[in-house]
């Protein structure tokens, strides 16, 4: 369907009606991958599935331009990496010329990202089973079972949720990076569902400059956000290069950098 109002709303509704039909997972391949989908409780599955035209269009097309303007080897890191859309979109642009750290913290969803991985080999795709936080240590996991890709850390009481309730081991953004033995970022994309100030702002003030991520694809969740993320951001030299309905993209130049 064409990208316009009505071509969407025409896809949304023929969507409907096809996921009605589906009982089993679906093999497929889009952008340059391949994917096993399970569309049931998954709106990232739904629309790698059924509108991949529509998903994350823009975003696509700057990290695809800012990869070919690196140099190899492209650091991609995905904080919320669901079945790895994102990250093996990006080892399939780098071609073979990128380290990808795909994070992800649900287990069901964390199993499906390994298999995505499996059917591309050669990907440079690395899997991690952990939540990024504020801190080192375990964190609640309040799993959305209607969508999972709306499971995230919230800082509310268990009872106040229906859903199921998860512990999972969560290490900072920094802890990670020196982990991982990384010495530049070139690219992050995090989507957290609202904890993304947190994650960001202890990085932002204890890492080294040469760790900041020259590009950067930030979930838009202004109003769940305990601080001002985007003057932060700003502060720190990044410009925003768009802001679509659900994210920002940032870069901060190498002139900035140095």
């Amino acid at each position: 369907m064409p990208d316009s109002w009505l071509g969407r709303r025409i896809a949304f509704l023929l969507r409907h009606f096809a996921l009605k039909r589906l009982d089993a997972p679906v093999d497929v391949e889009s952008f340059g991958a391949r994917f096993r989908l399970y569309p049931f409780d998954n709106v990232c599955e739904k629309r790698i599935l059924f509108t991949p035209q529509y998903f994350d269009a823009d975003e696509r097309r700057l990290i695809a331009g800012h990869i070919q303007a690196s140099g190899a080897p492209y650091v991609f890191v995905d904080i919320g990496a669901n079945i790895g859309g994102y990250s093996l979109f990006v080892a399939n642009a780098a071609r073979g010329g990128a380290k990808v750290f795909a994070i992800e913290p649900q287990p069901e969803i964390f199993d499906r990202l390994i298999e995505n991985i499996r059917q591309n080999p050669g990907s440079g795709v690395k899997a991690v089973a952990c939540a990024i936080a504020d801190q080192d240590g375990e964190a609640i996991l309040f799993v959305d079972n209607h969508n999972r890709g709306e499971t995230g850390l919230k800082f509310v009481r268990p009872d106040q949720q229906s859903d199921g309730v998860v512990v999972v081991p969560a290490k900072t953004l920094l802890a990670f990076a020196q982990e991982e033995g990384l010495s530049q970022i070139d690219a992050l994309k995090i989507d957290v569902e609202g904890a993304e100030d947190i994650i960001l702002a202890p990085f932002f003030q204890e890492a080294p400059e040469s760790l900041w991520p020259r590009m950067l694809i930030v979930e838009s969740a202004r109003e769940r956000w305990q601080l001002d993320l985007m003057r932060l951001l700003h502060e720190k030299g990044y410009r925003v290069l768009t802001e679509t309905r659900l994210n920002f993209v940032l870069e901060r130049s190498i002139e900035t950098a140095s």
